[in-house]
């Protein structure tokens, strides 16, 4: 029996992946589409849209309190 290779098995759209990623800046989350999406999606995908996520959440915030101050 043949082992599938890593890409194989792992093809997420990035779609996919920044809906996983909201999902958990909200903090809710079924544990089946937790366990299906861990399945599915590529670790370094999360990683780099987490901090995209990360990175304009800050910006967001700053021009926020930035347009309330001024």
């Amino acid at each position: 029996m043949a082992v599938p290779d890593q890409t194989s098995v792992r093809k997420g759209s990035l779609l996919r992946t920044i809906q996983a990623v909201a999902w958990s800046f909200i903090g809710i989350r079924k544990n089946s589409a937790y366990q299906e999406d861990v399945a599915r999606l590529n670790i370094v995908h999360i990683i780099a849209v987490a901090i995209a996520a990360v990175i304009l959440l800050v910006l967001g915030l700053v021009a926020l309190v930035h347009w309330v101050v001024q």
